[in-house]
């Protein structure tokens, strides 16, 4: 006998009182306590998808968007998204900006984050390759005469949910 039935048994007992040969209500699991029977419980109390949530700052006004990448290895950080695990966008309120990459694994990444002020999908360079949009990275690593290298903006994520900063800046 299952713990549900008996449960509806004690309840049934306790507010009817019951004579020979008297019968009791057929009661069905309702499909609630079928998943809950079949692992739903567990399900249910996981902790929630892996997340990482950055927090963007330090924009100078509200205008176009903010570009977000995430990597597991040095191989195109800070400047090539194609080779980034994982991509994000936001818009601006504020002057702050958010970021989001679920279902990542546990492991090392450094993000990277620009300014996309005239929203055309690329950091905007002068003729030397000195940004003219704003630019960010995880640990708000910066570059020494170019970008940051990953393991100064890399960073441990063990699973879960993990809340980082980056703070924008303007070269």
């Amino acid at each position: 006998m299952t713990f549900t039935m008996i449960f509806v048994l004690a309840t049934a007992s306790a507010t009817a009182s019951l004579n020979v040969g008297d019968k009791l209500p057929i009661v069905t699991p309702s499909d609630e306590t079928l998943a809950l029977r079949h692992g739903g419980l567990a399900q249910a109390q996981q902790s929630p998808e892996n997340l990482i949530h950055v927090e963007i700052g330090g924009l100078r006004n509200d205008k176009g968007q903010v570009l977000c990448a995430i990597y597991s290895s040095a191989d195109g950080f800070p400047k090539k998204g194609d080779k980034a695990v994982a991509r994000a966008k936001s818009s601006i309120s504020e002057r702050r900006a958010v970021c989001e990459f679920p279902g990542l694994n546990a492991g090392t990444y450094a993000i990277s984050v620009f300014h996309d002020e005239n929203s055309n999908g690329k950091l905007d360079t002068n003729f030397m390759g000195i940004p003219r949009e704003g630019v960010g990275a995880s640990n708000n690593a910066k570059g020494h005469l170019g970008p940051p290298k990953f393991d100064a903006a890399a960073f441990r994520f063990s699973g879960s949910r993990l809340e980082l900063e980056i703070t924008v800046n303007y070269l």
